[in-house]
């Protein structure tokens, strides 16, 4: 992974090749963000496409540059077909990003999280506290999509389950932490209007995805990814009256962000 030092400049290099690639994001995710975050990767500069019919995905999936896999309103059906699509891009090599919504608050959530991490290769897992603590620890309470642990007391179980899961965690909140069980990145930069607006942690997984689709090193993607999108935040939320101008805002500032700014507004620390 790229140092400290070289992120700033890694996000900036990163940004610069979505836009010029224009990287397909298969994205299997839930109703109520569709078409949000659909139109934050466009906003960004990747191209996205939301496909779920157990039919197509693993034909979809050959044409992306990752796979994103979201259990925000998930069905059996729909689990069904985020492991065909996850075990065609394991077998493809392309990096798919889980976002286990809700692990922790059903039976049905965390069971679903933990099959889709043990039947295909997971790159990233980008979640609250909550949601990621209940991956590794079955009496971890969550509160739907709500976090009701904070980013600290995740940190010694993220690293652990980066560890057994050969995985790369993403746990986001105040400051996002993203770890890979040997290394640790923070991320400090965002807004708090972010927690305002269904959706921005599912886009924020979204752009992720994008991030995997042009850097080999999930840390890396991870943390650079989540850096530009907490600065758009901080740029829709100087503007923003409140959460419904915040919406608009985000996708225009994520739009009109240059590299340069990303580059200087970036804050990393170690963990």
């Amino acid at each position: 992974m790229s140092t400290i030092t070289q992120l700033p400049g890694k996000t900036a290099e990163n940004l610069k090749k979505i836009r010029a690639g224009k990287p397909l994001v298969h994205n299997i995710t839930n109703f109520v963000v569709m078409n949000y975050t659909a139109n934050v990767l466009l906003a960004t500069g990747a191209s996205p496409v939301m496909a779920h019919a157990a039919g197509e995905v693993e034909e979809m999936v050959g044409l992306a540059g990752s796979l994103v896999l979201n259990i925000g309103t998930l069905t059996d059906r729909w689990v069904d077909a985020m492991v065909l699509a996850g075990r065609r891009a394991t077998v493809l090599g392309r990096p798919i990003i889980l976002d286990p919504v809700g692990a922790g608050a059903t039976a049905l959530r965390t069971a679903a999280a933990r099959r889709i991490l043990a039947e295909t290769r997971v790159s990233v897992v980008r979640g609250n506290a909550s949601e990621i603590l209940s991956l590794g620890d079955a009496a971890a309470a969550g509160r739907g999509v709500d976090a009701v642990h904070a980013v600290d007391e995740a940190v010694e179980v993220a690293a652990r389950l980066a560890t057994s899961l050969q995985t790369t965690l993403a746990v986001t909140g105040k400051v996002d932490l993203v770890t890979d069980g040997r290394k640790a990145v923070r991320i400090a930069n965002g807004h708090p209007l972010m927690t305002a607006v269904t959706g921005t942690g599912c886009s924020a997984t979204a752009i992720i995805g994008a991030f995997l689709a042009v850097d080999p090193d999930p840390l890396s993607a991870a943390a650079t990814g989540l850096a530009c999108f907490n600065i758009a935040g901080e740029m829709a939320g100087e503007k923003a009256a409140g959460p419904g101008s915040f919406m608009i805002n985000l996708l225009d500032a994520l739009y009109n962000l240059r590299p340069e700014e990303v580059a200087e507004r970036s804050r990393f620390s170690t963990a």
